[in-house]
């Protein structure tokens, strides 16, 4: 038989610590003046681009029109118009894996002239497009850029310090380091002393090219406007709503009304735990965050459920039990389960924390706080809260059944009077 832990006698010590880690992320929400927003909740101008030397060059003057575009893996040249049938040719970057090797594939075209800007015997990770130029190929020049197999990382705080003369602008690593990849955001206000987006855009390609880090490539071109960022923000807040009430619906069918509450309260408070962990590590919240939070209440409540089941089971097995040994004995009957599955989980997680940098690291990180969160509150939150459910339904009781025994007794005292 399993040792049954007492786990009841630190309901109310939990519940405090709880109140107390709650209040201290509100205190730095406020002291901070709110989240660090990422990209996706701030209007302004996004722009990715990518540290990347040219390979080549194209220049088309055949029939018909050509047109290039570039995938993760392959180059395409599609040549259509009047006159002429369409086709399609394809490079694969796994066939063509030095940049004289897909020139001279290219130079086969018709009307296709290649020149090239790099050592044909180099070795390229990938062939990289620059979004800022039409994909239209004519007599004038058209660069590709290409990524070297072993391109030497360019740390995130040097991008940033070459941005510091245009004002307030965010900077975002994208990918592995080894992809020198960044995502780069300017406020509204920015942009308007910079002159409007396209003159903003162009400042910054300059400036990063004018670094000393090599040879610069704008991958995308964005401009996100505030009211684009306000229906984000909103939008955002109500699915987080949305979710708290269909998981108070579910389990209300399932289980009685306090485990219900019970149940919600627990993932707000993993809600709380995360976002008071993300104020204050200053993490760019971002919709990566609130995916991660919507993955925790997930978790959390799945949690909450089995313990439920195990409570709901034990208590048919032994109805004259008082509730709180129902409880010990359900959490501890169901601890090496949730420890087993928990720590299982948290090693993927650890994964992508480990491996990842950006976006997929911080989204890594908010889980295993949470996951860490969600197993505490499932035990001490959620059946702290049913237990005194518990205890206020019988003090309730003691009282009406002890009213009920004093009547009688003041009757017969005034009778015999």
């Amino acid at each position: 038989m399993k040792k049954i832990i007492p786990f009841s006698k630190y309901f109310f010590p939990a519940a405090v610590f709880s109140t107390i880690l709650v209040v201290f992320g509100i205190v730095g929400y406020i002291v901070f003046g709110g989240f660090e927003l990422g990209v996706d909740f701030r209007a302004g101008l996004i722009q990715e681009v990518q540290f990347a030397p040219k390979a080549f060059s194209l220049t088309y003057t055949g029939r018909g029109n050509a047109q290039i575009s570039l995938d993760g893996n392959n180059l395409y040249i599609v040549i259509s118009g009047s006159g002429v049938d369409p086709v399609t040719h394809r490079f694969a970057f796994s066939e063509y894996r030095t940049v004289g090797a897909i020139r001279y594939g290219l130079s086969a075209i018709d009307g296709l002239s290649v020149t090239a800007e790099a050592a044909d015997s180099l070795n390229f990770h990938r062939l990289i497009q620059n979004a800022l130029e039409h994909s239209d190929l004519g007599a004038v020049p058209y660069n590709v850029h290409y990524l070297p197999e072993e391109a030497a990382p360019i740390p995130i705080d040097v991008v940033r310090s070459s941005l510091l003369p245009l004002g307030n602008v965010s900077v975002q690593i994208l990918g592995q380091p080894s992809d020198r990849r960044f995502m780069i955001r300017m406020d509204d206000t920015e942009i308007e002393s910079a002159g409007g987006p396209v003159i903003a855009s162009g400042k910054i390609a300059e400036v990063l090219a004018a670094s000393g880090n090599g040879p610069l490539v704008v991958t995308s071109s964005n401009q996100v406007g505030s009211r684009f960022s306000k229906d984000l923000t909103e939008q955002a807040g109500l699915l987080l709503t949305l979710t708290l009430l269909l998981i108070l619906a579910y389990v209300s069918f399932r289980f009685k009304p306090q485990f219900a509450l019970g149940a919600v309260i627990a993932i707000i408070h993993d809600g709380f735990i995360v976002v008071a962990f993300i104020v204050w590590s200053r993490m760019e919240f971002t919709t990566t965050s609130i995916a991660a939070i919507l993955t925790i209440l997930g978790y959390s409540i799945n949690d909450t459920i089995v313990i439920f089941d195990r409570i709901r089971e034990t208590r048919r097995i032994y109805p004259e039990d008082n509730f709180v040994d129902v409880l010990n004995r359900s959490i501890s009957e169901t601890l090496s389960r949730t420890v087993i599955t928990t720590v299982t989980t948290m090693l993927a997680v650890l994964m992508l924390f480990i491996f990842t940098t950006g976006s997929m690291k911080d989204f890594a990180t908010a889980l295993l706080i949470g996951m860490i969160s969600g197993v505490y509150s499932t035990i001490f939150i959620a059946c702290g809260f049913v237990n005194y459910w518990d205890i206020q339904i019988k003090k309730r009781e003691q009282k009406r059944l002890g009213i009920k025994i004093a009547a009688p007794v003041k009757a017969k005292a005034a009778a015999q009077s």
